[in-house]
């Protein structure tokens, strides 16, 4: 008879989803709610400042740019179209509001998506996060 060996795996505990990607909204470490998720702008630090956790191998990539352009177009678009519809303001003054409308509106979500991104993969064990069980 020959035996077989049979593999263990360690099931990794799991991370609640909803909070990780709060706390990343917020710009917080998605492990403690505490120590701050980015150091500029976009620029993620290395490791969170209370907890330790190693935040260095998210792989944001574009995502958060992608839904930063498909929630600013599916807001701004129909509200475009009703201020045109309801008011008939010259295009130059209508440009000029939406226009700035936008750029602010992206330039406030950009981060804030980064960080649920970033809230999501680790909550998942997604990319070098999973390499922590």
């Amino acid at each position: 008879m020959a035996s077989t060996d049979t593999d263990i795996t360690i099931e990794a505990p799991e991370r609640p989803l909803r909070s990780a990607m709060l706390r990343g909204w917020r710009c917080k470490c998605p492990n403690c709610g505490s120590g701050a998720l980015l150091k500029s702008y976009l620029k993620v630090n290395d490791t969170c400042t209370v907890c330790r956790q190693e935040l260095q191998h998210h792989r944001a990539d574009d995502a958060p740019a992608y839904l930063t352009i498909l929630i600013v177009g599916h807001l701004m678009i129909p509200l475009l179209h009703y201020a045109f519809v309801t008011w008939r303001p010259e295009p130059l003054t209508l440009f000029t509001i939406f226009a700035v409308g936008s750029v602010g509106l992206s330039l406030y979500l950009l981060p804030r998506l980064k960080g649920a991104v970033i809230g999501f993969q680790w909550s998942r064990y997604m990319g070098g996060f999973g390499e922590q069980r």
